[in-house]
């Protein structure tokens, strides 16, 4: 029987952790025990403040801040980034004649998927040190219907994007399919794509980028993660990554305003 990968098992874990806490919200803050996520101003918070947030509340920056997903929470073998890796500039800088597909390209780029954000937003990385996959997380405000119709439209990407080609900035030129990646049922709205992208380097040697796109919309604000790398990329991380996100920008939202 196949295990899942150590930083999956450790989502896994923190994932249900969350759970447990939202199974309990009913009860009094005072008397439950606070997740190892939960800063401690914000656990001295008065109940008045902690009170869910109101429609059309955003999160802070500083809340923003503490809904990221942390090291701690990918577990072994991911640490903190030392950086862009040389496969975004060789393999992602990009162009396809499609402008829908060539969309996507700079989607995957630059990472903005949304758009510069139009309120507090807060950003996370993080590299595995043995696969040298690249995990970087957000979450900003945006106006919701914006998100809504972004979703919308990287649904209908796999069936126009399912296949293409690009050319890279140096010459190569990739073959690149575009399919669904399951969710959980978490959020608002939710999509997610896994890309690949098969090529060559100027040298010859043959080249293999995936990469998960998922983004997620909680209210006013909007997750998106990026899951990448030229060696195995496990997708549970992607989808275990997103749930725990999901569950902890929801519960800081249910505080309200309250100082982090």
């Amino acid at each position: 029987m196949s295990h899942p990968p150590v930083a999956a098992r450790a989502l896994l874990a923190s994932a249900l952790s969350v759970t447990a806490l939202l199974a309990t919200v009913g009860c009094s803050v005072e008397d439950e025990p606070r997740p190892r996520w939960f800063s401690a101003s914000a656990s001295a918070a008065s109940p008045a403040v902690e009170q869910p947030a109101g429609p059309g509340t955003a999160l802070t920056e500083a809340q923003a801040r503490a809904a990221l997903i942390t090291e701690a929470d990918l577990g072994e073998p991911w640490g903190p980034t030392r950086g862009a890796r040389t496969w975004r500039d060789g393999l992602l800088k990009a162009t396809t004649e499609d402008p829908e597909c060539q969309r996507l390209l700079d989607a995957l780029y630059t990472e903005e998927l949304f758009g510069v954000p139009k309120g507090p937003h807060a950003t996370s990385a993080f590299d595995d040190a043995e696969t040298d996959a690249q995990v970087r997380y957000q979450v900003a405000a945006h106006p919701p219907a914006d998100v809504d119709r972004t979703l919308e439209w990287l649904k209908s990407l796999p069936g126009r994007c399912g296949q293409f080609t690009a050319a890279t900035f140096r010459g190569g030129v990739q073959g690149v399919e575009v399919g669904d990646l399951p969710l959980p049922p978490v959020g608002d709205a939710r999509q997610a794509l896994r890309v690949t992208l098969a090529g060559e380097t100027e040298e010859g040697e043959l080249t293999y980028l995936t990469m998960d796109l998922a983004a997620v919309r909680v209210g006013e604000e909007a997750i998106v993660l990026t899951h990448g790398g030229l060696d195995e990329v496990y997708a549970e991380v992607t989808q275990q990554a997103v749930e725990l996100g999901t569950r902890r920008l929801v519960e800081i939202g249910k505080r309200g305003r309250a100082q982090i």
